[in-house]
């Protein structure tokens, strides 16, 4: 008999992973699987408390059916901060320095 634990690791083969740094938060995006070779994506920001080092992580888990709703949605609302409430701001600054950090 299985225990929990190995049933639901079973569930959660993990594919592929990306990992964003941004200042104190980190963001994690990971396509899983299920049993049935089904996939989906889990959205996690982990963010480190200053108090005693811990993180607070938060996830979302999105499934196929609403991936374009999803992606649709996050495009128009970048945008929409991008072009109408802040186009002077430079959203490009950050990716520099990452790119620095990176690389040394």
């Amino acid at each position: 008999m299985e225990n929990g634990n190995s049933a639901y690791q079973d569930r959660e083969d993990e594919i592929f992973s990306k990992k964003v740094r941004a200042g104190r938060r980190t963001y994690f995006f990971d396509v899983k699987s299920t049993r049935n070779n089904d996939y989906y994506v889990t959205i996690t920001e982990s963010k480190r408390k200053s108090e005693d080092g811990s993180f607070i992580k938060h996830k979302i888990f999105l499934y196929k059916e609403d991936f374009n709703k999803f992606s649709q949605a996050l495009q128009e609302t970048l945008g929409h901060v991008k072009s109408e409430l802040m186009p002077e701001y430079d959203y490009d600054e950050f990716m520099d320095k990452e790119e620095e950090t990176n690389n040394e």
